[in-house]
């Protein structure tokens, strides 16, 4: 099926590893130019490098802690002309309450909650110019099903999604559309580390994390080809009436009980 978005500009946060690294090789498929970002300048170097071995298109990449609102104002001054956002970058830490100190509480979500509010209000003013653009959001699953054993994550996830709604379902107004993907289990390195850290909260043992992924709907994680897929439908002609809404991708397993 063609997306229909060829020759888009499209800037990926987080974009070095994990469902943000999927997300750029499967709009740079679709013949998009990509702008991958996160902290880590050879990792992105060897993302970029990846991509362009099996796509004919521009990738471009931006080194910087986006935690740092001057940092997320320098990319936008860098890159300001886009047509797609993804907001994907985020390390949320598990933990219940009494585990994460404000300070790391805070740290956690000037990344993921300030920073998706942030890079959206620096991006937006230009995509309604255009009247024409997409943001589309990478929240979690915990948004939707909070477990005191993540409740940091779980805290700002559902902040991040009713974000979405309310900037979704008036966006639209100036030809600009906002949608959430919450990812369920999905098979990544942040993965293991959030199962290390529950195994450490449930049983005092953090090398037990893999008892934490038994009985996954399907048998499996997802994987992060499979969120990044979707993302790229969202954000397509495709996908071209869907705003406000947060898909969630967990193969049903908020259901189990």
């Amino acid at each position: 099926m063609d997306m229909d978005i060829a020759g888009k500009r499209v800037l990926v946060t987080g974009g070095s590893k994990g469902i943000g690294l999927a997300c750029g090789a499967a709009f740079a498929a679709e013949g998009c130019d990509v702008i991958l970002a996160s902290r880590d300048a050879a990792a992105l170097e060897a993302a970029a490098a990846g991509i362009r071995a099996r796509h004919n298109v521009s990738v471009t990449i931006h080194a910087a802690d986006l935690s740092d609102a001057a940092a997320r104002e320098a990319m936008h001054r860098a890159h300001p002309e886009i047509d797609i956002l993804v907001n994907n970058a985020g390390a949320i830490p598990g933990g219940t309450v009494q585990d994460i100190s404000l300070a790391r509480w805070q740290e956690a979500w000037s990344l993921k909650v300030f920073g998706y509010i942030h890079l959206t209000q620096l991006y937006l003013p230009g995509l309604e110019a255009k009247r024409a653009g997409v943001i589309v959001n990478i929240i979690g699953m915990a948004g939707r099903a909070p477990r005191a054993d993540y409740i940091c994550g779980a805290a700002g996830n559902a902040a991040l999604i009713a974000f979405t709604a309310a900037l979704g379902g008036r966006s639209t107004d100036k030809g600009v559309r906002v949608v959430g993907i919450s990812p369920g289990a999905t098979k990544t390195d942040r993965i293991v580390q959030l199962s290390k850290s529950r195994a450490k909260t449930r049983f005092g043992d953090e090398s037990r994390w893999e008892e934490m992924l038994s009985g996954l709907a399907l048998g499996r994680p997802a994987h992060a080809e499979e969120i990044a897929d979707l993302a790229v439908f969202c954000a397509s002609p495709r996908g071209g009436y869907l705003s406000g809404t947060t898909l969630d991708v967990d193969a049903g397993a908020q259901f189990r009980g």
